[in-house]
């Protein structure tokens, strides 16, 4: 529940409230192409755009984020610029080069593995052509997204060790799995970063206090906002690296809020998701130059939004979502 304060009148919200429908380039966990609400509020604008499959408890969360950051002063940034990885879908080893040089000057790949209908020899000649084209100074992550059990994530690892790997990301999807598979693998060296188990737990801080992780990565929607997840941070004690859900160069400019007012920032940050589509809500779109982005709100353009414009029933639908999600946070 929101502070009734803080939380704006629903009409506030529907009123500049705009649907779209961004095309991908290239498939990503399934999605072809990605809907959000834009909405404008006193500070800029924002974006709530929580996947459509979830359910409106967990899409709450996504609106208090949304409200929090275009209706809420943000904390002080303490870099103007915020260092980024290039995002590797499921796609075949000759499809890597295509891939990598939408991401302009990015030191780092984070690669998906674990995908529904793929094979362990898959994975590991995706990410060795990842390494090849990155060279032997890029660094190189993986994400499972929860896809493994402990024995397939072991022996991922294994295959994988000679790839040099920065961390793996939510290998397994219980913290129990990740503090085991934690165990098993310290001999390769390679440290686990927790997501999933941050974002999606009812603690988000259960998996630092477990000792499942080595690293945190936050996303600013799913956690309630900058100011929320600055605080989750704080309180994991742990390197934390911020990350995006697909979101738009709205969505983006909220993660690089987030960045930027982190007081250390030890590793590139998955903000360059905006090179997957096509085209976006925002011109120039929010896209890495020489691997960094800049730090600042971002505003739609008038004829991007119109190009994008989600239809009408899709429209009804994001309302209809706004609304429930809005009872919600009023209690």
């Amino acid at each position: 529940m929101m502070d009734a304060v803080s939380l704006p009148p629903l009409e506030d919200l529907v009123r500049s409230a705009r649907a779209v429908a961004v095309p991908m380039a290239t498939r990503f966990r399934g999605v072809t192409v990605r809907e959000a609400l834009l909405l404008e509020g006193p500070a800029g604008w924002t974006e709530f755009s929580p996947f459509v499959e979830y359910d409106d408890a967990e899409a709450s969360a996504w609106l208090a984020a949304a409200i929090d950051f275009g209706w809420n002063p943000q904390p002080e940034p303490v870099r103007d610029a915020v260092p980024v990885n290039a995002t590797v879908p499921a796609v075949t080893p000759d499809e890597v080069p295509a891939v990598l040089a939408r991401f302009d000057g990015c030191r780092t790949a984070k690669v998906k593995v674990a995908e529904r209908g793929q094979s362990l020899a898959d994975d590991v000649a995706r990410v060795h052509a990842v390494r090849d084209a990155m060279g032997p100074e890029g660094r190189v992550r993986i994400d499972a997204n929860g896809g493994w059990n402990v024995d397939e994530a072991e022996r991922a690892v294994h295959a994988l060790a000679d790839a040099d790997l920065e961390y793996v990301e939510q290998p397994c999807t219980t913290i129990d799995e990740l503090a085991e598979l934690r165990r098993r693998i310290t001999r390769w060296d390679i440290p686990i970063a927790a997501d999933e188990s941050v974002r999606k737990a009812s603690d988000p801080l259960a998996v630092a206090r477990a000792g499942a992780a080595d690293i945190v990565i936050v996303k600013a929607q799913p956690l309630g906002g900058v100011h929320r997840a600055l605080e989750i941070v704080a309180a994991a004690g742990l390197p934390a690296v911020v990350s995006s859900a697909l979101d738009t160069s709205v969505g983006l400019a909220m993660g690089t809020a987030l960045a930027a007012a982190l007081p250390e920032l030890d590793h590139d940050c998955g903000l360059g998701t905006s090179s997957l589509f096509t085209t976006d809500v925002a011109a120039p779109p929010l896209r890495p130059s020489a691997g960094v982005l800049p730090v600042g709100r971002i505003a739609p353009d008038p004829d991007l939004l119109a190009a994008v414009a989600a239809s009408p029933a899709r429209t009804h639908w994001w309302i209809a979502r706004l609304t429930r999600c809005h009872g919600l946070l009023a209690g």
